[in-house]
């Protein structure tokens, strides 16, 4: 009886691991059927689409332009110094205040100046009667022609002594040599003012000026007439329009540049030392085929951009026209409607498949997503 017992108990351990063995020859069988299937359907399915922004190409007005930067300027400015010394006993005007050509500016202390003419007007008088009783003398050859002749020499000389004071009189009262504003003014009443000092600055911002160094290619497109678009960084927003009002005739053969001025009107609100920057149009296509300029591709070589062609991005070269901003003008390569991509190109290849932001999803992953948030939520 022991014996069949113990014969017995050593067989059940053997089934056992047979039945094991073959349960996992099963399962290993039928996970790699499993895996093969998911593979099959990756290499179904292909590459994942890239999703991209896209525009077509349209029509539109396109100039082509120079753009520089340049401060403006004052068409006219001045200095004003004195012409001689003096005390201030009246100062007549303030910075910020408009003033015409002729105007008065300041009264400096005119009382030695008033007494240098006088002086030399009683001298200028004296001589004058001298020289009268002299021609009456001579006329009876009691005066000889040598002795008349230097008396009216003597009379000339104080009489241009004389207008010097009466000139040096009048710089007593300083005046406004162009019309503007007062920018600076560097004395008070009651300062003692010495000759050829500044005392006023007067500019006229009626007329800016803004001068480009333009490189001597653009020598041929750029002419006197020709529209400009201005623009400052202190007033963001606005917009400015002048006109190039001369181009120097020579080029600078240091720098390879000529000057090119264009001129704004003032009109209270541009003011001198402003930063502007400038844009010259020198010619206009008003129906040009134009897409976004951000369409373009960065790669070095020929221009091109991603084009979407049944689905897929198709690199297409492009040969371009004119550039206007965010516009560029398409030559050749693309035609009117057609969709070029204009963001997301950095992910995308010849041949791509791409997926349109805004068109819609595709379908598997839609059906994906409400199964993954399921997920999340047990």
């Amino acid at each position: 009886m022991r014996a069949i017992s113990a014969t017995t108990g050593t067989s059940r351990p053997l089934g056992a691991v047979f039945v094991l063995a073959a349960l996992l020859l099963l399962s290993a069988c039928k996970g790699g059927g499993e895996g093969s299937a998911e593979a099959k359907d990756k290499e179904d399915k292909g590459p994942e689409a890239v999703p991209v922004e896209v525009a077509a190409a349209s029509r539109r007005p396109i100039a082509a332009s120079y753009t520089g930067t340049a401060p403006l300027e004052p068409r006219a400015e001045s200095q004003v110094v004195a012409k001689t010394s003096g005390v201030a006993l009246n100062v007549m005007v303030e910075e910020g205040q408009m003033v015409r050509a002729g105007q008065p500016l300041v009264r400096l202390d005119p009382d030695r100046a008033t007494l240098q003419a006088a002086q030399s007007a009683a001298q200028m008088r004296k001589l004058e009667a001298n020289y009268k009783r002299s021609q009456t003398l001579a006329a009876q050859q009691l005066v000889s022609a040598n002795d008349l002749d230097q008396l009216k020499y003597d009379l000339e000389n104080a009489r241009a002594v004389n207008r010097l004071a009466n000139l040096e009189l009048s710089y007593a009262n300083v005046v406004a040599p162009i019309s503007g504003v007062i920018a600076s003014r560097s004395i008070k009443t009651g300062n003692f003012v010495q000759i050829n000092t500044p005392i006023f600055r007067i500019v006229d911002d009626s007329r800016l000026e803004a001068t480009l160094n333009v490189p001597e290619r653009e020598l041929a497109t750029l002419k006197a007439g020709l529209p400009v678009v201005l623009v400052v960084d202190a007033l963001p927003g606005k917009i400015f329009r002048g006109t190039v009002d001369r181009i120097a005739p020579v080029v600078d053969s240091g720098s390879g540049t000529f000057r090119v001025i264009s001129t704004f009107d003032g009109s209270g609100v541009l003011q001198p030392g402003m930063f502007g920057r400038i844009k010259i149009d020198y010619d206009q296509r008003a129906n040009a085929l134009v897409i976004p300029r951000n369409a373009l591709l960065d790669d070095e070589g020929d221009t091109a951009v991603f084009m979407v062609r049944g689905g897929k991005a198709v690199r297409v070269p492009v040969k371009l026209g004119y550039m206007d901003g965010e516009w560029a003008e398409v030559r050749g390569g693309v035609k009117e409607g057609e969709q070029v991509v204009t963001a997301g190109k950095v992910a995308l290849r010849d041949g791509t498949p791409v997926q349109l932001i805004g068109q819609g999803a595709p379908k598997k992953a839609v059906a994906a997503a409400p199964a993954k948030a399921e997920g999340k939520k047990q």
